[in-house]
């Protein structure tokens, strides 16, 4: 290097950058820092280098100094910018960008960044101006054309969303992004088939991306013709993939063995939000034993709302991971000295499996969140019930050691409020209607099959759908069409968007007399939400615990009668149910009632269950000489 200057080695370390080659380029540009500590383009660019390997903090000392020596250099504003933004601070992220804009108003990727960074501030309608300045500036800027599909897509518009897309991948066909985005619009839709080739897309032109893979694991869950053992090979890939490699991060435990003490437990998830998660979660923070137990949460979401603030009053410590790498979340955890670590998210959205496969914690489970096995060699237990996973079904397809609580592995709380249970709607209108609020994904064609051969054999009955991709025409146009052709008119049908508001949501039961179940994707949060507003649920019992979360709520609240085991069971059972009015009307008067005696809802119940379970995992672990590394199984 002393043989060459400055310049040269400048311009040897870029050239090693946009090759991808970065621990050489970093190599160099640490070499240059050596020799000059106040070179602008070897801060600037080693700081890029951090922010791509996940290392923001350091990345914003860097650029930091960079924009302090450059302040008129646009470029490096906006990757400041940048950095802010995936540290989740993002008043100081738009500052930034609209320094940069100030600097350069024709910079287009500023306007995008920026556009990114007011939707994170919860501005969309800006976010979407900034777009659409920066394709005024660039219209082939395939980016901009997916950020706009991400806006419309995160609202619950699917087929608005859907075009932008296209546009992006007709634009750029090699954008991994808009691959991924267009098959999360065509899961959106029901559209499964054509979504699985938008993941696998994604996924060939980004094989290292961990959240593009689960994302086609967890479509596989919505699909009936994918039997567990596919699911299960996927799972093996995953874990090869994305986990494996990060066995380097693991170290040994120093953790007190004491079997009795007071343990620390973590909870990781993506949804101390207002999300279906919190409709279960929330019930078992609030009822730990504080004095047996410490509970830290671990948020990887930068967006709170009303029910996060619920979260943090309800937890010992609070510690958001966004902006850090897995390794350093593993580490900020280890340095925690968390004794039992639960993931809540699996293989949904926003996920940081990746961290479990540092093994920060000596014992690990999977909980909640997601309806099957994570697949990880390091995920050690994964909690579940004998209804949803009954001893010598599906143990072969899960990675974990399965721990079945004693009840029930849901307690339900009604975070939404609690309006009246309405009378019986059959009552006032003189007919039956089913209805279904489940999230489209989960309504098939041979879902919709099964409800028309009972709207058939059920005079004048209707049926009421309601999710949020109902909210444009695309959809219900299907919908219609698919109906007409199994001979239901669109005039048995009610389709109806999302609610303006939680408690609006919940009023929608006060229109339908029974609710329907999808298969092989079972409700959750719909289901218990249907009860809690008298309505009783059917469910079709499949082979696998997705398929099986409806037979643990019926069973649990008292309900057996309304879980089936085959296609023809669920049609007969639906028509019997609709032709017993009063049976109906007694069961909206009580179910509430019941609901509220039944395991589902005594939180206190459902905790010692869960501590029991986390103190006998402990004691194993207490128990052994050497913790192995990496289990094999």
């Amino acid at each position: 290097m002393a043989e060459i200057s400055i310049p040269e080695a400048f311009l040897q370390a870029v050239r090693h950058h946009q090759a991808g080659h970065l621990p050489e380029a970093e190599a160099v540009y640490r070499v240059i820092l050596a020799r000059d500590p106040g070179h602008c383009g070897a801060l600037h660019y080693l700081g890029v280098i951090a922010h791509h390997v996940g290392r923001n903090e350091v990345a914003l000392r860097l650029i930091q100094q960079a924009a302090a020596l450059a302040p008129k250099d646009a470029v490096i504003h906006s990757n400041l910018g940048e950095v802010y933004r995936h540290l989740a601070r993002f008043e100081e992220a738009v500052a930034c960008f609209r320094q940069a804009l100030l600097l350069n108003p024709d910079f287009a990727s500023a306007h995008n960044n920026l556009g990114i960074a007011l939707y994170d501030l919860g501005r969309p309608d800006e976010a979407i101006a900034c777009y659409r300045q920066a394709l005024a500036l660039r219209p082939d800027f395939g980016e901009a054309h997916n950020n706009i599909g991400l806006v419309h897509l995160e609202r619950g518009q699917p087929d608005d969303a859907l075009p932008w897309f296209e546009r992006s991948l007709a634009l750029s066909p090699g954008f991994p992004e808009a691959h991924f985005n267009l098959g999360r619009s065509l899961k959106d839709r029901g559209q499964l088939d054509e979504a699985m080739v938008s993941f696998q897309r994604a996924l060939a032109l980004r094989p290292d991306r961990a959240d593009y893979h689960s994302n086609l694991i967890l479509n596989l869950h919505y699909r009936s013709a994918h039997e567990p053992s596919a699911i299960a090979s996927e799972l093996r890939r995953w874990n090869e993939r994305h986990a494996r490699p990060l066995a380097r991060f693991i170290q040994p435990h120093a953790n007190d063995r004491s079997p009795d003490r007071r343990l620390r437990i973590g909870y990781v998830s993506h949804d101390f939000r207002r999300h279906s998660l919190a409709f279960f979660l929330l019930p078992l923070i609030e009822a730990h034993d504080r004095g047996r137990w410490q509970v830290t949460a671990y948020a990887t979401n930068a967006k709170p709302d009303d029910v996060t603030a619920r979260f943090r009053a309800c937890t010992d410590s609070w510690c958001s991971l966004v902006g850090l790498s897995d390794e350093a979340a593993a580490q900020r955890i280890r340095d925690d000295r968390i004794d039992v670590l639960i993931d809540l998210s699996g293989h949904t959205g926003g996920n940081r499996l990746p961290i479990f496969a540092c093994r920060p914690a000596p014992v690990q489970v999977s909980y909640l969140g997601y309806p099957g096995s994570t697949g990880l060699d390091t995920m050690d237990y994964r909690l579940t019930d004998p209804w949803a996973d009954p001893p010598g079904t599906t143990v072969e397809f899960h990675s974990e050691q399965l721990v079945r609580l004693p009840d029930t592995a849901w307690c339900f709380t009604p975070l939404s409020g609690s309006p009246p249970v309405g009378a019986l709607p059959f009552l006032r209108l003189g007919h039956i209607t089913f209805g279904c609020f489940n999230n489209s994904a989960k309504i098939s064609d041979d879902m919709l099959q099964l409800w028309a051969r009972i709207l058939q054999r059920v005079p004048n009955s209707r049926l009421l759908l309601k999710n949020f991709a109902l909210g444009s025409p695309p959809l219900p146009e299907r919908l219609n069409a698919f109906m007409a052709a199994q001979g239901i008119p669109a005039d048995r049908l009610e389709l109806l968007p999302i609610q303006p508001s939680p408690l609006d949501h919940l009023r929608c039961y006060d229109r339908i007399d029974f609710a329907l179940d999808t298969f092989p994707y079972h409700g959750t949060t719909t289901t218990c939400e249907a009860l809690w507003m008298g309505v009783p649920v059917l469910t079709l019992a499949g082979d696998r615990h997705a398929s099986r979360v409806g037979v643990s709520l019926l069973t649990n609240v008292g309900l057996p009668e309304f879980v089936t085991t085959n296609s023809n069971a669920y049609v007969d059972a639906a028509v019997a149910t609709a032709g017993d009015v009063p049976h109906l009307a007694a069961q909206r008067a009580s179910l509430r009632e019941r609901m509220q005696r039944s395991p589902l809802m005594d939180a206190p119940r459902f905790a010692r269950a869960i501590e029991s379970a986390y103190r006998t995992m402990w004691h194993r672990w207490c128990g052994q000489e050497v913790p192995a590394a990496v289990p094999t199984r």
